[in-house]
C-alpha cells in the first residue's frame, strides 16, 4: 500500500469486484467501504521488489506461488479485499483463482508513514482471522527493521523483531533470509 486511504464510495463485495475490474486505480474494500490506494515511495518499491525477487528464487521447485501489488486477498470473515505488498500461496485452490488469493501462508507490508498504524491494526485484525496465514511481515522502508508476527498455538500471535545484522527466520516457508538482502539499494542517508 502506498498512501494513506482515502474513502471513495460503499458497495457490496460483488458490486465492488465488478466496479475495481473497470478502474485504472486500486483501491481496497473493508467492510463495505471502498478506499483509494496511492502510489508508494522508490523505498518501499525497492524493498518490495528485494522480497519478491528474494522469495521467488529461494521457493523455486516449490509448489507456492509469490504475488506483489496488483493482486487482490480476499479475507472473507472480515469481508475485506485487501492488495498486500507481497504474499505467498501454495494453496491448489489459490493457484486456480486468475484474480484474487484466499489462502495465503505469508502475507507481507512495506510500511510508510501514513500507513504503518493501518497495517499494524485494523489490516491485521483481518489478515488475523485467514486460517492459512501462518506468518505476517511488517518491514520499515526508513531504517533496517522487520517485525514478524508468527501464528504460535491457538489463536496467539507472536513478535519477532529483526534489525541490521539479523537473519530473518520464516517457519512457514523453512527459509532464512539475512535483513540486508531485504534492504540492498537502499541508501538510509538520503
Amino acid at each position: 500500500m502506498g498512501n494513506a486511504l482515502e474513502k471513495t464510495a460503499e458497495f457490496s463485495a460483488e458490486a465492488y469486484l465488478a466496479w475495481e475490474a473497470e478502474q485504472i486505480e486500486r483501491h481496497e474494500y473493508v467492510a463495505g467501504e471502498v478506499f483509494l490506494m496511492t502510489g508508494a515511495s522508490t523505498a518501499h518499491n525497492v524493498v518490495s521488489g528485494n522480497l519478491f525477487s528474494t522469495l521467488k528464487s529461494a521457493l523455486k521447485g516449490r509448489p507456492c506461488r509469490v504475488y506483489m501489488v496488483d493482486v487482490k486477498l480476499r479475507v472473507e470473515q472480515a469481508n475485506c479485499f485487501f492488495y498486500p505488498d507481497l504474499m505467498v500461496t501454495c494453496s491448489a485452490r489459490d493457484h486456480q483463482a486468475p484474480l484474487v488469493q484466499a489462502e495465503p501462508l505469508l502475507v507481507a507490508e512495506v510500511l510508510s508513514e501514513s500507513t504503518a498504524g493501518y497495517d499494524q491494526g485494523r489490516k491485521f485484525d483481518a489478515y488475523r482471522q485467514l486460517a492459512s496465514l501462518r506468518e505476517y511481515l511488517l518491514i520499515a522502508q526508513d531504517v533496517p527493521r522487520v517485525l514478524v508476527y508468527r501464528r504460535s498455538v491457538g489463536v496467539e500471535w507472536v513478535l519477532h523483531p529483526y534489525g541490521a545484522g539479523d537473519t530473518v527466520h520464516l517457519v512457514s516457508l523453512d527459509l532464512d533470509i539475512p535483513v540486508a538482502d531485504l534492504y540492498e539499494d537502499i541508501d538510509f542517508a538520503i
